[in-house]
């Protein structure tokens, strides 16, 4: 297939490229490399695949153009809603992106859009009976903020285009994501792993009991390929149902590196409007991808070095 990933430059968008194109399918990425880095796509562009990049922001003409010439049968968009700190600007241009996104893929009649969001920001606050959170809960829960407003009128928006335009989107509520090429300022797992790495003492914020369903990103990619044909006009949500709390992190990250285990780490103030207890069912994703998660966390946090 000739497919298009937007925020392929990024964590999670650039080992979904290495998976498309050992597959064989002919790939262009789309990223501004605000977050992402041409790092990222080193052992893709060495393996020799059909593989363009584009340096472009994804709400702009350039892109729409790009989608034009290349007529993809499917667009992959991981570059919407950055964490929490980006500010509500830049949430609401992540709907400015959406919206440009779908514009060209209707215009240039591409099959299907596949769409990732992060769970937390379409769940809210879920009650601790209701974890992990089914994909029919958003309902009944209160928005997290302008991030929980955008993500859930992303969704309304890809209904729209399906209900208009007979256009077919799957979107992927992704728990906590780690693994390899992850900024330190991308994820609890991964900032644990940089100061274990420089032997400096991570931060913890609040009572460290708050807890987060991790996944592993091979498992997360895995997803994102099998949503490329089935899952069509759902939210499926991609975790490990499990939780984890955030103080348990730290030991099994440190205990892979030497001289980590003894160090301490600091105690911060808990965050604004922090999410206390937080997983998310995959029964969905069992049914309509076919997929479940594989990767123990131990097994993937002793990956983050690979």
């Amino acid at each position: 297939m000739n497919i298009v990933v937007v925020g392929g430059a990024g964590f999670i968008g650039s080992h979904l490229v290495d998976r498309l194109l050992a597959e064989a399918h002919v790939v262009d990425v789309i990223d501004n490399l605000s977050t992402g880095s041409l790092a990222n796509l080193a052992e893709a562009r060495a393996a020799g695949g059909a593989l363009k990049i584009h340096h472009l922001d994804a709400a702009t003409k350039e892109t729409e153009s790009s989608i034009g010439t290349r007529r993809p049968e499917l667009i992959y968009h991981l570059a919407l809603l950055p964490r929490d700190a980006a500010g509500p600007q830049a949430h609401a241009q992540s709907f400015v992106s959406a919206v440009a996104i779908m514009e060209a893929a209707r215009r240039s009649g591409v099959a299907k859009v596949v769409v990732a969001l992060p769970a937390s920001a379409i769940y809210g606050h879920p009650a601790a009976k209701a974890l992990p959170v089914k994909e029919g809960e958003p309902a009944q829960l209160v928005a997290r903020g302008v991030r929980g407003v955008v993500a859930r009128a992303i969704i309304d928006l890809l209904v729209s285009y399906r209900d208009r335009h007979a256009m077919e989107f799957t979107v992927l509520a992704m728990s906590s994501v780690y693994g390899p090429r992850q900024r330190p300022d991308g994820g609890v797992a991964a900032a644990f792993h940089h100061a274990a790495s420089t032997a400096t003492p991570p931060t913890i914020d609040g009572s460290g009991r708050q807890t987060r369903d991790f996944l592993f990103v091979d498992d997360a990619v895995d997803a994102l390929v099998r949503s490329g044909d089935r899952g069509g006009g759902l939210v499926i949500n991609v975790g490990t149902g499990v939780q984890t709390p955030i103080a348990e992190l730290w030991p099994l990250i440190a205990r892979g590196v030497e001289g980590a285990e003894q160090i301490v780490p600091l105690t911060g103030s808990a965050r604004p409007d922090e999410l206390g207890r937080f997983a998310v069912s995959p029964i969905r994703a069992r049914i309509h991808l076919a997929w479940s998660p594989w990767t123990d966390l131990a097994d993937g946090l002793d990956r983050l070095d690979s």
